[in-house]
C-alpha cells in the first residue's frame, strides 16, 4: 500500500519531470529557460469543485501562473483554463478589503469599513442573544465552500438546526437517489470504470463537473474504441464526442431509462446471480393492503428480511449465503401473503405503459433507437464480460479466484437532478446498472471511499428538541427512515426554516437553501433573527426567481424593520449578495488560507483507494481580510460553543489550520486522514500528530492510499475490504451492504399517509406522500410542465455552466470573460424558422414568471424543443468589479429572473417551493417558455436591469484593460 509517497500517475520515466528542465544554451545570446519563480508552492486549485492538485510558480511574492500537479491523482498534471486562470481570480478588483457594516438602505451597496474587533463584537452580540433565546433564530447557510464538516459542526454546536449547504439546489437527488439504493453515488462517491469500460452512458451531464478526470477517462475510452453515448438535450462538451448523442426531451429521461428495463426484462438479460447476492431482489414484501404493514419487508422474530428458498419450499433469513431465494412468485408465509421484490419490479417495467412504443414520442426519442440501446446494453455487459486474475473473498468466507464483471458503466448529473422527478429518475438509473450487474465490478460504476455505506447511511438528522445554550444532540443534516425521523412538531409543523426533512421535503438529505429567504421572509414556519450565509450568491445566481427574492431581502414589516431581520454574510468578492448584507466579513482567495478536502465531507479519493487533500496559504493577503473558516472558529469561541472553548473558557484552536491537526470527531479520527499518530504513521484513524499539515505540504498536499488488488472491486461485499472501512472508521460494522431496489423507508411514508403509525402526514398532505414516495421509482410529468399551457409556452428551456466557467467565479476573471462575456440563447435552426427568427435576433424569453430578453445563437445540436444558455454570465452593473459597459450587464442574460421558486396552488391552496417532492431538490430545468422577437427599439440589451449597486469604500476604479504580468517581464529585462 502507498503511504502517501509521490508516485503519481505519470510515473514512467518518460513522463516524470526532468531533474534539470533548462535547455542548452544555443550560443545566440538568447535565454530559452528564465527563471520564471523563486518557488513552486504545491496545493489544490479551487476553481471550479474537481480539487485539482496544482504547482503555484511565485516569483517576488506574487503568483506568476499556475500549471498541474502531476504527481496529484485527481488529475495526473492535466489543467483546464480555469486552472490556468486562478491568476487573475486571485487577483480580481471585486476582491473585498475590509469588514463593511451597511450604512445605507439594505441593496444598495452602502457601507462603511470596520475594524475586524468591531465585526466580532456585533456578530458575537448578536449571535449570543439569539443563542440564549431561541437557537433556531440563527438560520446558517453556506455555498460551496468544502469545509461542510466543520460548518454543520459549528451549527450543531450553537444548537441550531437551520444548517446546510448548496446540495439542495445542486444535486441532492443525485445524491439521495444513489444513497437510498445502493449506498453510494455519482461523481464524488463514485466513478466508471474507465481502464476497462466497454459502454459508457452519459445522462444529464455538462462539461463543468468532474471536468479533468471525465476528460482523462474518455480520452480512456476513445483510445480503446470503448462507446460513448449520451442522453443530454444539449451537444456541447463531452456530449459533442460521444459516439451517439440521445437528444431526449429535458425532464423525460427517467422514462427513457425504465423502457430500457423493460427491453431487458422481456428478454431476460439481467443479472439474477448478482440481483440474489447483492440486493433486496428476493425478500419478500407483504401484500395486505389496508394493513399496517402493507409493502413491508416481511421478517423473522429476530428483525431480519425474508425471503422464501425456492428448494428447501420454506422461509428463511434473506442474508443466508446458502440458501436458493425465488425472484417470482406469490408465498404464504406466517398467514401472510408476500411476493418478492423482483417480482414487484417485472410487474410495473414489463408493463406495456414502459415499452419504447408507449415513451417515444414524450421523450422525443425514435422507439428503435430505445430497442437498440437496449440491445447493446445487453450485449456489451453479457457478450463481453471482463475477468481479472485476481483472486478475493467475499462476506460469508466465499473464496472467488477471479474478479469478474459487466463492462457498462454510468455517470449523471444535474441534468437529470434538476427536475422535481429527478430522484426517481436518478433511482431508475441505479435500479438500470444493478439489473445489469454492472455496481462496482471491472468496467462498471465503482465506489470511491468513504462509499459504499448502508442504503440509506446514518446519522439521522437531528433538531427536534432545540434549547437555549445546548448543542444538537447530533448534526443537522442526515438520512431519515420512516415519518418518525422527520423534524417536524406534534401538528405536523416543520421544524426547519428550510423545511427539510418535513413532508414538504422528507428526504432532504442536504437541506433546501433556496426555500430560506422566503421562509425567512414569510416567517414560514417561524419568523427568523438571522440569516447568516457564507459564499452562495443568493441574490443573484444561486437563487430562483431573482426579481422577488430582491425584494424580500429588502421587504419591511408594518413596524418599518426589515422582514429578514439581519444579514451576515461572508465572500472574497463584492458579489450581487454582498450589498444586500448587513455585516461583511471578507474572506480571503484560495491561494491565501487553508482549507481541508476530508473523508469527513468530500474527500479526492477514487476507487482505487481512499484520498484527502489540503490547501495552504502560498501567498500572503495584501488586503485586512481573514479565511471564514478560521472567522467561525474564533465565532465559536467568542460564544462560548462547547467544543470550540477548554473547560477554562480559552479558546481551543487558534484558527482553521489548528483545528485541521487537532480537531477528532471520534477518537482518533480527524479531518485529514494521512500520517496521523505522534509518528505520523497511522493511517485513518490514530493520535494527532502535530506535523501533519507539513507532511501533506512536502507530499504535494494531499493523502492518497492504493488499495490491495483483491479490494478494489465489490465494495458492498469484499471482506478484505469491508474490514478496512472498518477499520478506518467508513462504516460501524464490518458487514454486507445490501442494495435497496425496494425502498423499504419510502413505504414507511405512505403506510403514514394511509393512517398507520404515530407520525401522520396532514390531511392535506396525505395524498401527495401517498403518490411521490413509491418504494420503487416512477416517472411522472415535471410539475411545471403539467401545470402551464404548453400551447402557450412550448419550449423547455435550460442552463448549464461552460466549462471555462463556475458559477459566478469564472465569468468576473479577465482571462476567461476572453472566452465568454455574453451568453446567447442557444435555438434549434428549425424552431427559429418556424418562429420566424435569425441569428443575432434579440428575443424576449416568457415563462409564466415573467420575462427576460437576450440574443440568440442558432444551432444543430440541441433537442428542438429546448432552448438553452450559459448559466452566471449575466451580472448586475456594480458588482465583480465590471465596468458598467461590461458585456455581462449589458448584453448578458440570466435565466433565473424567470424560473418560479414555488409551484402552482395545488387543490388544497397551497404552494410549494419549486422542488423535487421527495428530497426538496430545486427544480431549475422544468421551466417552461416562449420566445418573441423583440421590436427594434428594445434590440441591443438585456433586461430586466436593476439599479446599479454602490462601490465599497476605498475601492479602485474598474480598469478599463486588466492586465497582469508585466512587472515579471520588467523585471527580468532589468536583470538581463
Amino acid at each position: 500500500m502507498n503511504h502517501g509517497a509521490p508516485r503519481g500517475a505519470n510515473s514512467a520515466p518518460s513522463q516524470r519531470p526532468l531533474a534539470d528542465t533548462r535547455a542548452p544554451d544555443e550560443g545566440d545570446g538568447v535565454d530559452t529557460s528564465p527563471d520564471v519563480s523563486d518557488s513552486i508552492a504545491k496545493t489544490t486549485c479551487y476553481m471550479c469543485a474537481c480539487r485539482c492538485g496544482i504547482d503555484v510558480h511565485i516569483k517576488d511574492g506574487k503568483v506568476r501562473y499556475i500549471n498541474g500537479n502531476k504527481d496529484h491523482p485527481v488529475n495526473r498534471g492535466v489543467i483546464c483554463g480555469k486552472g490556468n486562470s486562478g491568476i487573475m481570480q486571485h487577483y480580481s478588483p471585486a476582491r473585498l478589503k475590509k469588514p463593511l457594516l451597511r450604512s445605507g438602505p439594505r441593496g444598495s451597496g452602502e457601507f462603511r469599513e470596520i475594524e475586524w474587533e468591531e465585526a466580532f463584537s456585533i456578530a458575537t452580540e448578536r449571535l449570543s442573544k439569539i443563542r440564549r433565546t431561541d437557537p433556531k433564530k440563527l438560520a446558517f447557510f453556506t455555498g460551496r465552500d468544502q469545509s461542510q464538516s466543520l460548518t454543520g459542526w459549528w451549527a450543531s454546536q450553537f444548537g441550531t438546526p437551520n444548517f446546510a449547504a448548496h446540495g439542495g439546489f445542486c444535486s441532492v437527488n443525485m445524491a439521495a437517489g444513489g444513497l437510498y439504493t445502493i449506498g453510494g453515488s455519482f461523481w464524488e462517491f463514485g466513478e466508471p470504470d474507465w481502464d476497462n469500460t466497454k459502454y459508457f452512458m452519459l445522462f444529464g451531464v455538462a462539461e463543468d463537473h468532474d471536468s479533468n478526470p471525465i476528460k482523462i477517462g474518455l480520452g480512456k475510452l476513445k483510445a480503446r474504441g470503448a462507446k460513448v453515448v449520451s442522453i443530454n438535450p444539449c451537444r456541447t462538451g463531452y456530449n459533442a464526442i460521444a459516439d451517439d448523442w440521445i437528444g431526449i426531451r429535458p425532464g423525460t429521461d427517467g422514462l427513457f431509462v425504465f423502457a430500457l428495463i423493460h427491453e431487458l426484462l422481456k428478454a431476460g438479460r439481467v443479472d439474477l446471480d448478482y440481483l440474489l447476492r447483492y440486493t433486496n431482489a428476493h425478500v419478500l414484501v407483504i401484500q395486505e393492503p389496508g394493513a399496517a404493514d402493507d409493502g413491508l419487508f416481511l421478517r423473522d422474530s429476530d428483525n431480519n428480511p425474508v425471503a422464501w428458498d425456492r428448494v428447501a419450499k420454506a422461509s428463511i433469513n434473506a442474508a443466508d449465503p446458502d440458501a436458493k431465494p425465488a425472484l417470482t412468485g406469490s408465498y404464504i408465509v406466517a398467514g401472510r401473503r408476500c411476493v418478492p421484490v423482483f417480482q414487484l419490479i417485472a410487474d410495473r417495467y414489463m408493463d406495456d405503459s414502459y415499452a419504447p412504443d408507449a415513451v417515444a414520442a414524450q421523450c422525443g426519442i425514435p422507439a428503435d433507437t430505445i430497442r437498440r440501446i437496449a440491445a447493446e446494453l445487453a450485449h456489451v455487459a453479457f457478450e463481453q464480460t471482463v475477468e481479472l486474475p485476481v483472486a478475493w473473498t467475499d462476506w460469508a468466507g466465499r473464496r472467488h479466484e477471479t474478479i469478474k464483471g459487466r463492462p457498462v458503466s454510468m455517470h449523471a448529473m444535474r441534468g437529470i437532478s434538476a427536475h422535481s422527478n429527478g430522484f426517481h429518475s436518478c433511482r431508475a438509473i441505479h435500479l438500470l446498472q444493478v439489473l445489469l450487474g454492472t455496481i462496482d465490478v471491472p468496467g462498471g460504476f465503482r465506489f470511491k471511499p468513504p462509499y459504499p455505506r448502508s442504503a440509506p447511511p446514518g446519522p439521522k438528522p437531528c433538531g427536534k428538541n432545540v434549547k437555549p445554550m445546548t448543542p444538537l444532540d447530533g448534526v443537522p443534516l442526515g438520512f431519515v427512515c420512516g415519518p418518525d425521523d422527520l423534524l417536524v412538531d406534534e401538528a405536523g409543523t416543520p421544524l426547519r426554516i428550510d423545511k427539510a426533512y418535513s413532508w414538504d421535503a422528507p428526504l432532504a438529505a442536504h437541506g433546501l437553501m433556496h426555500t430560506v429567504i422566503r421562509n425567512a421572509w414569510a416567517g414560514d414556519p417561524y419568523p427568523i433573527d438571522t440569516l447568516m450565509m457564507y459564499m452562495s450568491n443568493m441574490a443573484w445566481n444561486s437563487s430562483m426567481n431573482t426579481v422577488e427574492t430582491i425584494a424580500m431581502l429588502t421587504d419591511h414589516d408594518e413596524a418599518g424593520n426589515y422582514k429578514i431581520p439581519f444579514i451576515i454574510y461572508s465572500d472574497a468578492y463584492y458579489s450581487e449578495t454582498v450589498p444586500f448584507a448587513d455585516l461583511v466579513l471578507p474572506d480571503t482567495t484560495y491561494l491565501e488560507r487553508h482549507d481541508c478536502i476530508s473523508l469527513l465531507d468530500r474527500p479526492i479519493s477514487h476507487a482505487d483507494g481512499p484520498g484527502d487533500a489540503i490547501r495552504h496559504p502560498v501567498v500572503e493577503p495584501d488586503r485586512d481580510v481573514r479565511p471564514f473558516q478560521s472567522v467561525l472558529i474564533e465565532l465559536g469561541a467568542r460564544l462560548g460553543l462547547p467544543c470550540f472553548v477548554n473547560d477554562d473558557g480559552a479558546a481551543k484552536y487558534s484558527d482553521y489550520a489548528d483545528y485541521i491537526v487537532n480537531h477528532e470527531r471520534t477518537p482518533g479520527i480527524g479531518p485529514l486522514a494521512g500520517w496521523r499518530g505522534k509518528d505520523g504513521t497511522s493511517v485513518g484513524k490514530g493520535e494527532v500528530n502535530p506535523d501533519q499539515l507539513q507532511r501533506y505540504i512536502d507530499n504535494g498536499g494531499f493523502w492518497h492510499q492504493d488499495f490491495a488488488a483483491d479490494q478494489r472491486y465489490y465494495k458492498m461485499a469484499n471482506r478484505s475490504y469491508l474490514d478496512f472501512a472498518e477499520q478506518l472508521g467508513f462504516i460501524p460494522k464490518a458487514e454486507p451492504i445490501v442494495f435497496q431496489l425496494y425502498s423499504e423507508p419510502m413505504q414507511r411514508f405512505r403506510l403514514a399517509a394511509r393512517g398507520h403509525g404515530r407520525v401522520q402526514p396532514p390531511e392535506a398532505e396525505r395524498g401527495r406522500i401517498e403518490t411521490y414516495m413509491d418504494p420503487l421509482p416512477f416517472w411522472f410529468t415535471p410539475f411545471e410542465e403539467a401545470a402551464v399551457d404548453l400551447e402557450k409556452y412550448p419550449l423547455h428551456a435550460l442552463t448549464q455552466r461552460p466549462m471555462h466557467m463556475y458559477h459566478s467565479w469564472g465569468s468576473q476573471n479577465a482571462w476567461l470573460r476572453q472566452i465568454t462575456s455574453q451568453n446567447r440563447l442557444f435555438v434549434h435552426h428549425k424552431t427559429a424558422a418556424i418562429l420566424g427568427l435569425v441569428d443575432d435576433d434579440w428575443v424576449w424569453i416568457e415563462s409564466i414568471n415573467g420575462r427576460v430578453k437576450g440574443q440568440i445563437k442558432l444551432v444543430d445540436g440541441v433537442n428542438p424543443d429546448t432552448v438553452w444558455t450559459w448559466n452566471a454570465i449575466g451580472k448586475r452593473r456594480g458588482s465583480w468589479g465590471l465596468k458598467d459597459d461590461a458585456a455581462e450587464s449589458n448584453r448578458g442574460f440570466l435565466l433565473n429572473h424567470i424560473i418560479g421558486d414555488q409551484t402552482s396552488v395545488d387543490a388544497n391552496g397551497k404552494r410549494y417551493s419549486n422542488s423535487d417532492p421527495v428530497t426538496g431538490q430545486a427544480a431549475w430545468f422544468d421551466l417552461r417558455v416562449r420566445i418573441v422577437k423583440c421590436a427594434a427599439e428594445e434590440a441591443g440589451f438585456t433586461e430586466p436591469q436593476f439599479e446599479r449597486f454602490s462601490q465599497p469604500p476605498n475601492v479602485e476604479p474598474s480598469p478599463d484593460i486588466l492586465r497582469y504580468g508585466a512587472e515579471f517581464r520588467v523585471n527580468r529585462e532589468a536583470v538581463e
